[in-house]
């Protein structure tokens, strides 16, 4: 039996950088053209732009997960969608270096799912993403006999809600605890759509946006928010804020905890990933809620000062280290 499985997108990365890339920040001009964000990175058209070193990675919610779990010590399993090509081969080989177990479905058709980042000086970044065969997972595709959890991680992205479900159901029947970070194409379904599936976790993961989106309930209003938390599922809540850290909630008391300093923002990839799966690895090991909540924003901080979703993901070991032992929380009644 593995202590946790994960469900989801697992797809190739490279990291560009070069310092040619600029970020241009206009709200007038930039929203008028479409971008509505007021941002846009940039650079120049019909040139040659040097880069630094690419950087190559596997990368997806369900791969980043894994990662996190399995360095934690977590015996760890991942389900997904990989295509029939050297990228989705060199992704199975870095699974297993990590202790990873892969059940991977091959698509003989689409190409392993890619995400080309562009990083700006800062950590910010633009994605091009290729999907490819992260969402081709079908029913039929997963190992029902291996299926056997004490949790499993569920980051679905664009993988049919009609396979999640059912997938969710059965396992939580078999007596595996749920927790899912759910992606903005399940957010967009209609509450009486997924109001089963949330009756099923024991935990629910996702940052302020959408949080806000799921609920039609403002960001400052954060108690109104987290009590209709507590009527749609029966476990914990947990909403992240950027720098701002991340409140949860067991049903009864309301946390906030704080953040680390970053020695330095290298590339923000694979952060929200590492929080959630840092949260989760930190319920499974120390049964605690203060535990789980400092090995999250330390895994997250770790992410961010490299280049890559799961370069900075902390060890057992490294979680030990002076650095990461204070931190802010706070504990009131909902």
């Amino acid at each position: 039996m593995f202590d946790v499985i994960t469900i989801g997108t697992v797809i190739r990365d490279v990291f560009i950088k070069s310092p040619l890339f600029r970020v241009v920040s206009d709200k007038r001009h930039i929203e008028t053209i479409g971008f509505e964000a007021g941002e846009a990175q940039c650079f120049a058209l019909g040139s040659k732009i040097q880069i630094e070193r690419p950087v190559f990675a596997g990368g997806g919610g369900a791969h980043n997960a894994a990662v996190t779990f399995a360095r934690h010590g977590l015996r760890t399993g991942i389900v997904g969608s990989l295509g029939d090509d050297l990228a989705g081969k060199e992704i199975v080989r870095t699974l297993k270096a990590e202790k990873v177990t892969p059940m991977m479905h091959v698509d003989k058709k689409a190409g392993t799912g890619y995400g080309a980042v562009l990083l700006a000086p800062g950590g910010e970044r633009t994605i091009l993403v290729y999907r490819g065969a992260s969402t081709k997972l079908a029913s039929r595709d997963i190992p029902e006999k291996k299926m056997r959890a004490r949790w499993a991680y569920v980051v679905p992205g664009e993988i049919p809600f009609s396979v999640i479900q059912p997938l969710v159901h059965r396992m939580k029947k078999n007596g595996t605890k749920i927790a899912m970070n759910p992606s903005l194409p399940y957010l967009s379904l209609k509450k009486h759509e997924t109001e089963v599936l949330y009756s099923l976790l024991d935990v629910l993961i996702m940052n302020r946006d959408e949080a806000s989106l799921l609920l039609g309930i403002a960001h400052y209003e954060e108690r109104k928010a987290f009590r209709e938390f507590n009527r749609m599922i029966p476990g914990i809540a947990v909403v992240t804020n950027g720098k701002n850290g991340a409140m949860a909630s067991d049903g009864s008391y309301l946390y906030k905890a704080g953040t680390f300093s970053e020695k330095v923002i290298a590339d923000r990839t694979g952060a929200g990933d590492a929080f959630g799966s840092g949260f989760i690895a930190g319920l499974i090991k120390g049964n605690d809620f203060g535990y789980a909540l400092r090995f999250a924003a330390a895994n997250a901080t770790s992410v961010v000062e490299s280049v890559g979703a799961t370069t900075g993901v902390l060890t057992t070991r490294e979680f030990s280290r002076p650095r990461w032992k204070s931190f802010d929380l706070d504990v009131d009644r909902l």
